[in-house]
């Protein structure tokens, strides 16, 4: 059995072109306190994907952080895969920056794979600009498209044919790392390397029956992909006509503000009536209709099911595609009718419910009033607290967007101990409950009312004795521990800070986390 010929377009780093950094300056896009992409200054300077941001900002100190944003990423991405339905229809987008497309009937009107790849590459090129490079990989089976295209970037070439029936042979020697992003599961690949199933040759030559004992479907999958076949040649069916879900927005949307509230509740209708016949949607239609009789469609493809959150992104990332891009790609009029197609579907494996019901009832609420405030305020109006590296605590945590996050999957940075590294100068722990927004300025008096003071080798010029707040009257300290001395950025002189920090305790049994910088003492936290 053969894989389907498919011709992949990927964009390396797409997510820090789509964030149009300034020309030739390093940048990051970070994801879960890890880099997601880096620009080629950046990996020129040794930063690479996968490490952490403290490691990537030691490799290159003056580096840009951006947060990753996929909304900004499948808007800046739309105006390519539009450019590419003049070449077929049948474009489907996996994640922004990469999609893919049958070859079968386009390879053939275009005179072969080869002539196909390089017309390809040239209008997406033209769609992209100078903000990124454009490769292209032809192969059989998805897999090994997508790796010919990541060839021909490294190779400096615009595309990568892979002749009929060699995707196995190709794919053999490649790390099993790249089945991680497909499968979704990075433990099972390091499960692997332990068991020193190191190269897609090693699984391909297992027994599929051993891998379904041992992995269950993930190690079928894996075997199938490993061997260049598709994934879901036999299960994958197009279901019936009735499974498709419809809204009227009256008035028509001309805001991605206004549209995606429409957009969660129409995906949540399509993921139940699934989940009704025991079915779970792998490629979705996402069809609008104008005021103006204008018709749009996008195709989405997810290699796992795609499940009611995940749903919901894609087609508010499509409508703010279209909504919010460019006068080539937006419509001349609001949207009054969006549609949503199940293209493909397989038979739902269920799911783990809590032992009291979990995710039947509180989760679904929860994530139906995320979705409310998302429709009136706008996509980033929702933000959730994520860990992160730092000294301070204001530091150590941080407020993302929701918009980028699936709350209905397991965020191991949102604990405590998410970050394990060291932080010299870091505050020991308890962490004080109250983190103010603002730092207040206070001051900060020895016996003989002078302002202490610590000098640059981190000497206490005396014991502190009384804290003043603003509007209050001083309040005698009766212990105090510190100084925690830090020297930020020294090699950044607009970005160089250099403080000390004390925990004191009032009289009273209240607890500050005080700080001193250039002479001038701000309370920053205060502890139960």
């Amino acid at each position: 059995m053969t894989a389907t010929r498919t011709l992949v377009v990927h964009c390396p780093d797409w997510p820090v072109a789509a964030a149009r950094p300034e020309p030739d300056a390093p940048a990051i896009v970070v994801r879960a306190n890890r880099v997601l992409a880096a620009s080629p200054s950046a990996r020129a300077a040794g930063i690479e994907p996968g490490i952490r941001r403290r490691e990537a900002q030691s490799r290159c100190p003056h580096v840009v952080v951006i947060d990753h944003d996929p909304a900004r990423d499948a808007r800046a991405f739309e105006p390519v895969a539009g450019a590419l339905d003049g070449v077929t229809p049948a474009v489907e987008v996996t994640v922004p920056g990469t999609l893919a497309f049958a070859t079968r009937g386009p390879s053939r009107y275009f005179g072969g794979d080869d002539a196909l790849a390089e017309r390809v590459g040239w209008v997406a090129a033209g769609a992209v600009g100078s903000v990124a490079k454009v490769r292209v990989g032809v192969a059989d089976g998805p897999l090994a498209a997508l790796l010919a295209a990541e060839q021909a970037h490294r190779g400096g070439r615009s595309f990568v044919v892979v002749p009929p029936a060699g995707s196995a042979s190709f794919l053999a020697p490649h790390p099993v790392d790249v089945l991680g992003p497909l499968l979704d599961r990075p433990d099972l690949v390091d499960v692997w390397r332990r068991l020193g199933l190191r190269t897609l040759a090693h699984l391909a030559a297992l027994e599929p029956a051993d891998l379904l004992a041992r992995f269950g479907h993930d190690g079928v999958a894996a075997h199938r992909l490993a061997s260049g076949l598709d994934l879901r040649p036999l299960e994958a069916r197009r279901p019936a006509p009735d499974l498709a879900v419809t809204s009227e927005l009256d008035p028509p949307a001309d805001r991605i503000d206004r549209a995606a509230f429409v957009a969660k509740s129409l995906a949540d209708r399509l993921h139940a009536r699934l989940e009704a016949d025991g079915l779970a949607c792998t490629q979705v239609l996402v069809q609008a209709e104008t005021e103006h009789g204008e018709h749009l469609a996008r195709q989405w493809r997810h290699e796992g099911a795609l499940t009611a959150a995940a749903l919901a992104d894609r087609v508010r990332w499509q409508l703010d595609g279209w909504l919010s891009g460019s006068s080539t790609v937006r419509p001349t009029a609001g949207i009054e009718r969006l549609t949503l197609v199940p293209l493909e579907v397989v038979a739902a494996r269920g799911r783990q419910l809590g032992f009291w019901g979990g995710e039947t009832l509180v989760d679904e609420r929860i994530l139906r009033a995320v979705a409310r405030v998302q429709g009136r305020l706008g996509g980033d109006a929702v933000t959730v607290p994520e860990v992160r590296g730092g000294r301070g605590p204001a530091d150590r945590v941080v407020r993302v967007p929701v918009a980028g996050i699936d709350l209905t999957a397991a965020r191991t940075s949102v604990h405590p101990d998410a970050v394990a590294e060291p932080w010299p100068g870091q505050v020991p722990a308890p962490a004080p409950a109250t983190v103010w927004a603002e730092p207040e300025a206070v001051e900060v008096v020895d016996e003989a009312h002078r302002p202490v003071t610590v000098s640059g080798r981190a000497h206490v010029s005396a014991p502190p004795a009384r804290l003043t707040r603003p509007g209050r009257s001083p309040v005698a300290v009766v212990g105090w521990t510190g100084p925690w001395p830090i020297e930020e950025r020294w090699w950044d002189p607009r970005r160089h800070r250099r403080r000390a920090r004390f925990q004191v305790l009032e009289a009273d049994g209240t607890a500050h986390l005080l700080s001193v910088e250039a002479g001038r003492w701000w309370l920053e936290a205060t502890y139960d």
